[in-house]
């Protein structure tokens, strides 16, 4: 499937931002599954911009705009490449060991009503596989969805007392649990281009690591594996850590963050 993808986010300040810096979590990798046809971030103000890696192997740019500034923003723009490998990852940088994704984190973490749900979903299930299924359709089933922003982050065990959320608060919550059972989990940020299911455009899910097959990605959210459908663009040990944009400034009051992504099939009118 080639999937065209266009993110374009606005940052307004009152008063105007001084010294902005910008970590954007914004360009997708080239895996078996995913090939990155084309893509490129524009800024519409002056500044510098600088590409990295994180210590996770996630593609950051840098950018930077020292004078005070009111208004600007930020667009990711592309066309993607996608195959169904029924949730498996292949062939992506992995520049650290998976029991690095054991650790729990500030907002995938149990408690005592996560760890008895846990339990309680994967039931008499020994293979490593069958009990992760089985946890994506405990948390579908027990989760209410909520559209929502899917940047704004909510703790597994806050969310999980309301029964409700996002695509970050379903995939917390899986990885928490996965975490308690063992098996190291980690979130992922990206695209799904399904204009009939929950979730359509900037999406989130999360991937967990079986054994003969490597980390392989579920939503909870729509209750399968990740197809031809989903973009991958970032991990982290939560959503903090794959988040598209990470702000900070020396002056200035906070952001009003505005945010359109328009994603299509290639071949297909464009779906909202």
């Amino acid at each position: 499937m080639r999937i065209a993808i266009a993110h374009t986010t606005t940052f307004a300040f009152a008063p105007p931002a001084r010294a902005l810096v910008q970590n954007l979590r914004l360009t997708p990798r080239s895996f078996d599954s995913q090939y990155v046809l084309r893509w490129r971030l524009e800024m519409d103000v002056d500044g510098a911009l600088r590409r990295d890696e994180d210590s996770l192997g996630n593609i950051v740019h840098a950018f930077s705009h020292p004078a005070a500034i009111e208004r600007f923003s930020v667009s990711a723009v592309g066309e993607v490449e996608t195959s169904d490998a029924v949730g498996v990852i292949r062939g992506e940088v992995e520049p650290l060991p998976s029991a690095m994704f054991l650790r729990a984190s500030a907002l995938a973490q149990t408690n005592g009503a996560l760890r008895e749900f846990a339990l309680e979903a994967v039931g008499d299930a020994s293979d490593r596989l069958e009990r992760l299924h089985r946890l994506m359709d405990a948390v579908h089933q027990t989760m209410a969805y909520e559209p929502g922003e899917s940047d704004s982050y909510v703790g597994s065990g806050e969310a999980f007392a309301l029964r409700r959320g996002g695509v970050a608060e379903f995939a917390h919550i899986y990885i928490a649990c996965a975490r308690f059972l063992e098996i190291p989990a980690r979130f992922v940020s990206g695209y799904f281009v399904d204009e009939g299911s929950p979730g359509h455009g900037l999406f989130a899910w999360a991937e967990a690591e079986a054994p003969g097959l490597g980390w392989v990605a579920f939503d909870p959210v729509n209750n399968q594996c990740a197809d031809a459908r989903y973009v991958r663009v970032a991990i982290g040990l939560d959503g903090p850590g794959a988040t598209p944009f990470r702000t900070a400034h020396s002056a200035g009051g906070g952001a009003k963050v505005d945010s359109t992504v328009r994603i299509r099939q290639a071949s297909g009118q464009a779906q909202n």
